[in-house]
């Protein structure tokens, strides 16, 4: 199982439910206990939060916080601290990808202010809502896991703030390092001052018509015309047959699709030149071919058309060019349409949108554009009606880069969200109600305010993380039955740590962080656990400073682009590459681990 994790060719949730079973036929795990996991405190508490961070988001209550907090024309250092502050606190009380996403927007408008890349922003708050995570029992689902087991053990469960202690001064301590000297260390991908963000090159298609300008060049001299937008052929599709780097000297077609890769602001000015338009255009919604599906508009579009030109597109779907808008949105993690393509979709037919262009990790993906499958992190370029766009956006689960103008913040309904919210918490905290009890009765106060739409109730939940956690919590439950756990942790303990505590506490601190980095948060959590517990009885310690390592770990996973989502999420973005994180994760690393072993010593002393 940890070979697969590692491996990365399987979702998580397959993996942990291919080992749930492979341990119910080898006989470790009861067939009648196999999915009590489904049941299990913590599986039920992140259920829960995830659709109260829900209503948090769809009434606007975020949106109408960062207005409040962000200071307008404050310097860098103050705007970046207040907004990787406001993405700690958030993520303490809801999903930190929640937090994240509901930022980001916001984010990229600060970068052309304090006049720095997107990444040097979206980095730091990646980093900053991740922190914010370990924070509280609710913040992140490797604290509920952590949680669950202390109670198995036969401990209790953590109370909602026992984790801030320490999480809050690591989280605080990070934040800012990073605010006012970590974000230094972030890859400029553009230079500073430009308008915009810099999403890395799109992908995109044009057809070139018949008696256009561009009918009879070579492609070295289409390039040579387009030279100042920047803008470069990739490819070329003649007659349904892709050739990928066609030589210059190829005399182009009526009919050619010229695969161009190019920014999204170079796009229309290296059409004009040609007047040519995307592939990806107009169609008569009469045609039911894949094409006509696919069918995008014309680039132009961008910027307001003639009076003239408008009446000359008499036939064009859209009845009015006022409400069509051009949007550059990221793809989440767990959106739906991740691993299908545009034709999948039948973008056009069933949404009338146009994808126009793709931008895939700064760089332009090498597939057809409506066959291209899209992954987590990809940027797309879509264009259609504000009305559309909105509908698509909330029911694929994207996120918008651009001016925000679909949560339009109802003051009523978020005070009560926020209540709602204030309410579990308060429930939890004073010990009122067990976790998924009390978080249980919010999302019921939800459905009855109606401050998270009632179809929205089961799309908010992350079900990859729901079965992640229900098919491992068995698992984990047989390392410890088994004696697999004791064995992993007699290992550590004899050979890397000497039989010292403190080193052994440094261990596995550094074993979560550095699994955590390369493999899921929570399956990492539930899998270091039992080896946890296993350590402080073979040494005879306090078994919560192991646990409280454990967490801490599980929180920290700021290496690598596939650690965390909201690392994964801002990949596209930041026009990051793989090996841009370890420059400042590293360091928040070595924080994290310098102020949280003194830390675990002084709250949850050995």
């Amino acid at each position: 199982m940890m070979g697969l994790f590692l491996w990365g060719r399987f979702r998580h949730d397959v993996v942990a439910l291919a080992a749930l079973m492979a341990c119910v036929i080898a006989g470790v795990v009861p067939p009648d206990g196999a999915f009590a996991g489904f049941g299990h405190p913590a599986v039920i508490t992140v259920a829960c939060v995830l659709v109260l961070s829900q209503g948090l988001r769809s009434t606007g209550a975020v949106d109408w916080l960062a207005r409040s907090i962000l200071p307008r024309d404050a310097g860098r250092m103050v705007t970046m601290l207040a907004l990787i502050g406001l993405g700690a606190t958030l993520s303490g009380f809801m999903n930190n990808v929640g937090a994240m996403a509901l930022l980001m927007p916001i984010a990229v408008q600060l970068s052309g202010r304090l006049e720095l890349t997107p990444g040097q922003i979206l980095m730091p708050l990646a980093f900053g809502t991740i922190l914010g995570g370990m924070t509280t029992l609710v913040g992140t689902p490797p604290n509920l896991i952590v949680s669950g087991f202390r109670q198995e053990a036969g401990l209790g469960q953590f109370g909602m703030f026992d984790f801030a202690p320490v999480g809050v001064a690591v989280a605080a301590l990070g934040v800012i390092f990073i605010a006012v000297i970590g974000w230094r260390l972030v890859p400029a991908r553009k230079s500073a001052a430009a308008d915009g963000f810099d999403t890395g090159a799109y992908m995109t298609e044009v057809r070139v018509p018949e008696k256009g300008k561009a009918v009879g060049l070579t492609l070295r001299a289409f390039e040579s015309e387009i030279e100042d937008s920047g803008a470069q052929i990739v490819g070329l599709v003649r007659n349904e047959v892709a050739i990928t780097a066609p030589h210059g000297g190829r005399r182009i077609l009526a009919g050619d699709i010229l695969v161009l890769q190019a920014e999204v602001g170079a796009l229309a000015e290296a059409l004009s030149v040609f007047d040519i338009k995307l592939e990806e255009e107009k169609a008569s919604p009469k045609v039911e071919d894949e094409t006509a599906d696919d069918a995008a508009g014309n680039a132009s579009q961008v910027a307001k058309r003639s009076d003239d030109a408008a009446e000359s597109d008499a036939e064009e779907t859209y009845e009015s060019e006022d409400d069509i808008v051009l949007r550059e949105l990221a793809v989440l993690p767990g959106s739906t349409i991740v691993g299908r393509s545009a034709s999948d979709l039948h973008l056009r037919t069933r949404y009338g949108l146009n994808l126009l262009a793709v931008s895939r990790e700064g760089r332009p993906p090498q597939a057809r554009l409506r066959k291209l499958k899209l992954k987590s992190g990809d940027l797309l370029l879509m264009q259609g009606p504000a009305e559309t766009m909105s509908e698509f956006i909330k029911e694929t689960g994207c996120v918008p880069l651009g001016e925000r103008e679909l949560r339009i913040p109802d003051k009523r309904m978020a005070i009560i969200a926020g209540a709602i919210m204030l309410g579990a918490i308060g429930i939890v905290t004073l010990s009122l109600l067990p976790a998924p009890v009390g978080f249980a009765l919010g999302v019921l106060a939800s459905m009855l305010l109606r401050t998270v739409p009632l179809r929205k109730i089961y799309t908010s939940i992350d079900w990859p993380v729901i079965v992640l956690l229900a098919a491992l919590i068995p698992v984990a439950g047989a390392m410890l039955t088994t004696g697999a756990a004791d064995l992993l942790a007699r290992f550590l303990v004899e050979t890397i740590a000497q039989g010292n505590p403190i080193a052994a506490l440094a261990v596995v601190l550094i074993t979560t962080m550095f699994l955590s980095d390369v493999m899921n948060n929570a399956a990492t959590a539930a899998i270091l656990c039992p080896i946890a517990l296993g350590i402080a009885a073979t040494l005879g310690v306090n078994p919560d400073s192991f646990l409280m390592a454990v967490a801490i770990g599980a929180s920290c996973a700021f290496l690598t682009p596939i650690g965390h989502q909201n690392n994964t999420l801002i990949l596209g973005p930041g026009g990051f590459r793989f090996s841009d994180y370890w420059r400042l994760g590293l360091l928040v690393e070595v924080i994290v681990v310098a102020v949280s072993i003194p830390l675990l010593l002084i709250v949850w002393p050995l």
